[in-house]
């Protein structure tokens, strides 16, 4: 459902039964024309590059805004790693593990803070 037209990526996160708390994509924010239809100024630029000038949320960042209790997040599951913003997020929940299927520009940055953290880092093998 991800609305950006430089990558698509989706996140579900779940409580310690594997149920699911909410789900997010990313995409410009409610009340603005997403860019499938118009792109923002970012909408060249390679993944996860020039983020200031991309009007996107990141799918992380809606399925926290969706989650009705961040503190019951025990996974988090996406199609990309998250970014290090979305990772600092993560660290102020319950979520103790993040898996994903593919690399993030600056994946490695994200993976420091988290593993530091304690956490667990899974890259899902296809």
């Amino acid at each position: 459902r991800g609305s950006c037209v430089r990558r698509k990526v989706g996140f579900v996160l779940v409580n310690e039964r594997n149920q699911i708390l909410s789900t997010g994509y990313n995409g410009k924010a409610s009340g603005l024309v997403n860019c499938l239809e118009v792109p923002c100024a970012g909408a060249d630029s390679p993944s996860g590059s020039n983020l200031d000038a991309c009007e996107a949320l990141h799918a992380e960042q809606n399925a926290l805004l969706q989650c009705p209790d961040v503190s019951q997040i025990v996974k988090a599951y996406g199609t990309t790693a998250p970014c290090i913003t979305c990772v600092k997020l993560f660290l102020n929940t319950g979520c103790r593990e993040i898996v994903f299927l593919d690399d993030y520009p600056h994946s490695e940055s994200s993976k420091r803070i988290w593993e530091k953290a304690g956490r667990i880092w899974t890259k899902w093998e296809k």
